[in-house]
């Protein structure tokens, strides 16, 4: 039963908006914590801002879109539309208030005591003033184009979150006109940051200056003979999801290709000013976009601050940002020895980013040539625009294998390179297919088939599996946090291949032997892993469930798991971003603790822990408890079989973040989140813990 069917008490709900909010609120904190590093602290701002991003082009436009078509849905936690827009932007202006002072008050000054400098136009000396005069007429007034607003030249469509201008104008022009308004697109080839020869600026090891401000000084010129007046920057975020009636479709690559362009001139959801902006020019702004005065969000600095994520790169200050990480190696996966023999000994566990990516990429290099190897089989839903993995499948197809690839086009924000992939595959003839019409492909599998011998000489296909709980994605796996499994047993080889085989061809779904899998058993599964412990707990014996995971909003789950509360389950959760679920309320989440951990990495595994009369079955998984996962995705959940590996993940993946004093935050009934603090405690951080454990800081 789907959880959108029950009627559940609004109650027992917390709002996922302003969960997202609160989540960023945590991320915020990260870049006002004198203990991170300078740089990386800016970095953590600039995070925020593309969270935003992401949740108005999302979120927010979902709500927007309920509100004109006159929703009456209501909310899990009982919000109708309006109620919940009106609500999260609210917490939205307050937040985006908080980071921008942070930024003018705390890190710029900061960056400007260590010589990181953003000049102002009013910092300006002659001899820089000089410099940037000439660079506006070399670099960036010859692919400008203004546009005067006029009944021949209409308000210009404006691209998603592009830094434009408005300006107000006296005068005439050469043509006797005088709308008094002109638009200037910066177009995204000039940089939004430039940085200062160090001879005109020797009092600062890094002078930077804004486009914009550049734009501001000399927009005059683009211009002649009129008097500016004023000039603003603006930017406007619109709605970029994707809408692909895949039942409606007949060919999903070429729908996508051709929609992908109008994403960028979706309905407009949130406009962007610098704070001196005319009241004139924001009323007609907001005119323009059809947006109200709370969808305004008037800024003191650059209206991207996605952009200033640059800077740490080109900034050569060890002592401002974290020390270097170097991932540990797999002791038994040392270079130089057979990959596969290896995994023939016995699985292996690998936890990204304290250990390295390294083993996946050499499994997969070392099948794409490998003249044994006679088939691979592997999940794609992110991987990069420059993916060694996707290179290696491409040359295992022109090496003879068959090669099968499950290409998730609809991956938001990567469909793009997705379908570019899924192109260079099947251009040397491998397998590319698009999953499950009205399933996304979320599931992290490969699968190898290798020609082999037995231990009485009998040929044989073994089976060679890797399953996680992350992307295969060589960047992001030193960022995230995630763990890996590589195994050749044959009960999940076998699994994995029935997964592929519903992939790729028809057929109805075939019991599995130790893999969840959504939409068919998942749910189920954990149901009944939860009223497991609640039976044991109500039967007088030990009930522990402890998962991590990034969301938690499923409500049938949520209920499940206050059921188990109220008969005594001990119930602790770990999640990163927004949980629905009210821990200790009286009488019905007595048993229950919620915390989230924020830090250097992000923490992305999905590690779900039952106590089981002392087995302690511990799964680990692509999917996050929310409805999505369950019903609307091809998910994987897959134990943790041999009893070392487990007892590494409960200790690595768990205890060490239940044990974290210094970057867990506990939540509270109402959402609330308070920082842990460990007072007179020995301090805790997981993330510094397990790099010690496993890697090495230099």
């Amino acid at each position: 039963m789907h959880a959108s069917s029950m009627n559940l008490p609004a109650s027992h709900f917390l709002n996922r908006e302003l969960g997202l909010i609160a989540f960023n609120r945590r991320v915020l904190a990260q870049a006002q914590d004198e203990r991170v590093p300078l740089l990386e602290r800016l970095f953590f701002l600039c995070i925020v801002s593309s969270n935003l991003d992401e949740f108005f082009e999302i979120r927010m436009a979902g709500l927007k879109e309920q509100i004109k078509g006159h929703s009456k849905t209501r909310t899990t936690d009982g919000l109708l539309p309006q109620e919940a827009y009106d609500q999260v932007s609210a917490a939205v202006h307050r937040l985006v208030a908080d980071q921008y002072r942070e930024l003018n008050n705390t890190l710029l000054p900061a960056a400007a005591s260590e010589g990181i400098r953003f000049l102002r136009r009013s910092q300006w000396t002659d001899a820089q003033r000089e410099w940037i005069r000439d660079y506006f007429f070399r670099e960036v007034m010859p692919v400008l184009t203004p546009i005067g607003l006029d009944p021949s030249h209409p308000f210009p469509r404006i691209y998603n979150k592009s830094l434009n201008f408005i300006v107000e104008l006296e005068g005439r022009d050469a043509f006797g006109r005088s709308s008094g308004i002109a638009i200037v697109q910066a177009p995204r080839v000039l940089p939004r940051i430039i940085r200062l020869p160090e001879a005109l600026a020797p009092e600062s090891a890094y002078s930077f200056i804004f486009l914009s401000s550049i734009v501001h000084a000399f927009v005059g010129e683009l211009f002649s003979g009129m008097t500016v007046q004023g000039c603003y920057q603006f930017r406007v975020t619109r709605n970029s999801d994707l809408f692909v009636d895949e039942e409606e479709v007949k060919n999903l690559r070429a729908k996508i290709q051709g929609e992908l362009p109008q994403r960028n001139f979706g309905d407009a959801v949130r406009l962007e000013v610098a704070e001196n902006t005319s009241p004139a020019m924001i009323e007609f702004l907001l005119t323009q976009f059809g947006l109200e005065e709370k969808d305004l969000y008037r800024v003191e600095g650059p209206v991207n601050l996605v952009r200033l994520m640059q800077v740490p790169s080109w900034v050569d200050r060890p002592d401002l940002k974290f020390p270097t990480f170097v991932p540990g190696e797999v002791k038994r996966l040392e270079k130089g020895k057979n990959i596969f023999n290896v995994i023939r000994k016995g699985d292996v566990l690998l936890y990204h980013p304290y250990q390295r990516f390294t083993p996946v990429i050499q499994l997969l290099e070392s099948a794409a040539t490998d003249p044994q190897v006679v088939a691979i089989k592997m999940t794609v839903y992110r991987t990069g625009t420059d993916s060694v993995l996707m290179n290696s499948l491409i040359r295992a197809a022109q090496n003879g294998k068959e090669v099968t690839v499950v290409v998730e086009l609809l991956a938001r924000f990567d469909e793009e390179t997705n379908v570019s992939w899924a192109t260079k595959l099947e251009e040397v003839g491998a397998h590319v297919v698009y999953g499950v019409v009205g399933y996304k492909t979320h599931a992290k599998a490969l699968l190898i088939l290798r020609r082999e011998e037995d231990e009485r000489g009998t040929p044989m296909l073994r089976r060679y599996v890797h399953l996680g709980t992350g992307n295969y994605h060589p960047r992001t796996a030193r960022l995230y946090t995630d763990f890996g499994l590589l195994t050749c047993n044959e009960s999940i080889g076998m699994d994995v291949s029935e997964v592929f085989k519903q992939l790729t061809g028809l057929g109805r779904a075939q019991a599995l032997h130790y893999l969840w899998q959504a939409p068919f058993t998942l749910s189920a599964n954990m149901m009944k892993a939860i009223e497991g412990e609640k039976h044991a707990a109500e039967a007088g014996c030990k009930g522990r469930i402890v998962a991590k995971m990034n969301s938690l909003l499923e409500p049938q789950i949520i209920e499940a798991l206050y059921a188990a509360s109220q008969a005594g389950v001990e119930i602790d959760l770990i999640v990163r971003g927004v949980c629905a679920l009210r821990p200790g309320v009286p009488g019905l989440s007595d048993n229950i603790k919620v915390r989230s951990v924020i830090g250097r990495f992000l923490e992305h595994t999905r590690v779900f822990y039952f106590y089981a009369d002392g087995a302690e079955n511990v799964y680990l998984s692509s999917a996050d408890w929310m409805e999505r996962n369950f019903f609307r995705r091809i998910e994987l959940a897959f134990p943790i079989l041999d009893a070392r590996l487990k007892k590494r993940v409960i200790t690595e993946g768990l205890k060490l973040y239940l044990a974290d004093n210094e970057q867990s935050w506990d939540m509270d009934s109402n959402g609330v989140y308070t920082r842990r603090k460990h007072g007179r405690n020995k301090p805790h951080c997981a993330q510094q813990d397990m790099a010690n454990l496993l890697g090495k800081t230099l």
